[in-house]
């Protein structure tokens, strides 16, 4: 694409942002901006930080929750941990949340409750990677950062009809999108392109025809957009395996565990159980009459299969939690499966 071409598909590309920018809690829409208004560092931190990983469906109800519960860093950063990790269950990816925390007492007490305004000065905070620094750094503090997720390499890739697969062309992705990126109304053009591989240069079956680079696009004029970019194959996941012990004590308190900060699920509320390794052996965390629930739980984490043996037990002993404090709804997705499987094991 000659220099001349860039310079016209971001501007093409910001006219069509500015007729049909998706509508986000945590976003200041382009008529807003062209009005004056600013966006919110911390909401733009928090919606990127929960966003990684995950649908924009899905984070909306936990972006509405937290921002009520915590509208400014500052008390997101005096938060309880047991109170953050409740309200992110079911989010996923629990490093997450712990980096949240770090991050936020770091603005707050490194930084008087503000942002660093560059991305430079982003990337030293605490769980703050390339990608969040320059999306907060473009939108909120208008820094002309090259933003690039996955949305946005989709675009590039079909732009310049990249043929090299991910992830090995993730640096000459990088260098294409920066060559798009404006020194004016930066933030507008990284939202425009996430909004573009979102909606209309999609995964599957791109709606080239109503796209507003598709003049400019070599792998539409290619007749090749859907087949970009290309991907090397995935290594099979493993499967491991455990044990879930679910105890009940005759009040109907439940016996938890808060898992160890480091690890998957760390920091997280749950119940006790085994390693999850190819030929776990059990460990219960009591002397009961344990049952096996009829059905195994199965989940699904980033490099591995997960499946667990369910077994139940009434029993006595310290460390049980009353039931009228026991909310399922705080634990994350995979313990919520594990009680949910219990619950067919329990007699009243």
């Amino acid at each position: 694409m000659r220099d001349e071409d860039e310079s016209a598909a971001g501007a093409a590309l910001l006219a069509w942002y500015d007729r049909a920018a998706r509508v986000m809690p945590w976003r200041v829409g382009p008529a807003e901006r062209a009005a004056g208004a600013r966006p919110d560092p911390y909401r733009v931190w928090l919606s990127e930080v929960m966003l990684q990983q995950t649908t924009v469906a899905a984070v909306r109800d936990y972006f509405r929750r937290f921002t009520e519960r915590w509208p400014r860093v500052e008390e997101l950063a005096g938060a309880e941990d047991a109170d953050v990790m409740a309200e992110w269950a079911g989010l996923g990816y629990y490093a997450r949340a712990r980096n949240l925390l770090k991050c936020a007492r770091a603005v707050a007490q490194d930084h008087g409750g503000h942002f660093p305004d560059t991305a430079d000065g982003l990337r030293a905070l605490p769980g703050i990677g390339p990608y969040t620094a320059a999306a907060i750094a473009s939108i909120a503090h208008d820094e002309p950062a090259t933003v690039v997720d996955g949305n946005v390499e989709r675009v590039v890739a079909r732009l310049w009809a990249v043929e090299t697969p991910l992830p090995v062309a993730k640096p000459e992705l990088t260098a294409l999108a920066a060559r798009l990126t404006p020194r004016t109304r930066p933030g507008d053009h990284a939202q425009a392109m996430m909004d573009l591989g979102a909606t209309i240069c999609t995964p599957r079956k791109p709606v080239c025809a109503l796209c507003p680079l598709r003049g400019f696009c070599a792998a539409a004029a290619q007749g090749v957009a859907e087949t970009l970019p290309r991907k090397a194959p995935k290594p099979e996941k493993p499967t491991r395996a455990g044990f879930a012990y679910v105890a009940l004590d005759p009040s109907g308190g439940v016996l938890l565990e808060r898992r160890p900060d480091k690890g998957l699920l760390g920091g997280t509320l749950g119940f006790p159980g085994s390693d999850w390794v190819e030929a776990p052996h059990p460990n219960p965390p009591l002397t009961a009459e344990w049952i096996e629930a009829p059905a195994e739980v199965r989940h699904t984490f980033t490099h591995f299969h997960l499946r667990l043996r369910v077994m139940v037990a009434r029993a006595e002993g310290e460390g049980f939690t009353p039931r009228a404090a026991f909310r399922p709804a705080d634990l994350p997705t995979l313990m919520r499966k594990v009680w949910d499987a219990a619950q067919s094991a329990m007699t009243p």
